[in-house]
């Protein structure tokens, strides 16, 4: 008989999503009190210390060449820093949690476009339709927010760049990666994240902090609710065999997303851009499970 799940595994969906959703407006929160490049180096050095911690309890193996270590820094460096460094810009320069969290969730079809290329495969027009629906869908997002608001141009660029470092992460990862502990990959991800951040945070924000309690909560939100908590779900419910779970609750995360931010933050969402989120993500739906076929 197979072992029983432990009862917290099936609570962990519920929580990962809130935890994850939450994080983008939580973020935007932590602008308000330094810069985004300044939020992004102390969210990252005090997880490297606590995973640095967990490490040296722990005593995980480790990558056993430097072609390995390499590959662990890169995807890092392109999710920590270029995925999230760019989003928080994003949010700096006005674009909206939710408008962010839904570009974003359009890298699974763009990973599903690109990889079969790389291995000489046809792509099926499913996941072409897919990523015109997911592209359609943001533009609703994007023109029902800007009859409310307009942000500046730029910040829907660096919410660009901030895509394409998780699809290059993601793309990395499928070519050069290989399984590691979760501990390890963690500490070398985040590590190389803050390499990544503190030059440019140097040379173009002047760190100043302004210290009070709601940025501490935000702080600990985004060290222990996201890159602890919520990543440490994640990598449980995949080792558990829930994959076609976890892409479903990755199509909720900018719902989710919208609506913590409008709580936290007051940033309302138009009904025509509800409709938008919809559309996206029945996109997202049609390339994934196109690509979960071809596996068959």
């Amino acid at each position: 008989m197979p072992a029983s799940r432990p009862l917290w595994l099936a609570f962990a969906p519920v929580i990962f999503l809130c935890l994850w959703s939450g994080g983008y407006a939580v973020a935007k929160l932590g602008l308000h009190y330094t810069g985004p490049l300044t939020l992004l180096a102390l969210r990252f050095g005090v997880v490297v210390v606590v995973m640095g911690a967990i490490f040296i309890v722990l005593r995980p193996p480790v990558p056993k060449t430097r072609a390995e270590w390499g590959h662990l820094a890169m995807v890092g460096f392109l999710i920590q820093a270029v995925y999230f460094g760019m989003s928080y810009i994003a949010f700096h320069a006005g674009v909206a949690a939710g408008t962010v969290a839904l570009l974003m969730s359009l890298q699974p079809v763009l990973v599903a476009l690109i990889v079969p290329r790389w291995n000489g495969e046809r792509v099926g027009g499913r996941q072409w339709l897919g990523l015109g629906l997911g592209l359609a869908g943001a533009g609703l997002v994007i023109s029902a927010r800007l009859s409310i608001e307009t942000p500046s141009l730029i910040g829907f660029v660096f919410a660009f760049l901030g895509l394409a470092g998780i699809t290059g992460g993601s793309l990395w990862e499928k070519r050069f990666g290989l399984s590691h502990h979760p501990v390890t990959a963690n500490l070398v991800g985040y590590a190389a994240g803050l390499v990544g951040i503190v030059p440019a945070m140097l040379l173009l924000e002047d760190m100043q902090v302004h210290w009070t309690w709601e940025f501490g909560a935000a702080l600990a939100y985004l060290v222990i609710g996201n890159s602890v908590i919520a990543v440490g779900l994640l990598l449980a419910m995949i080792r558990a065999g829930d994959v076609a779970r976890v892409s479903a609750l990755l199509f909720l995360v900018p719902p989710g997303a919208a609506l913590v931010a409008w709580a936290l933050l007051g940033e309302v969402m138009p009904p025509l851009a509800w409709l938008g989120m919809a559309v996206a993500g029945a996109g997202v739906f049609l390339a994934m499970r196109k690509e979960k076929t071809s596996r068959e």
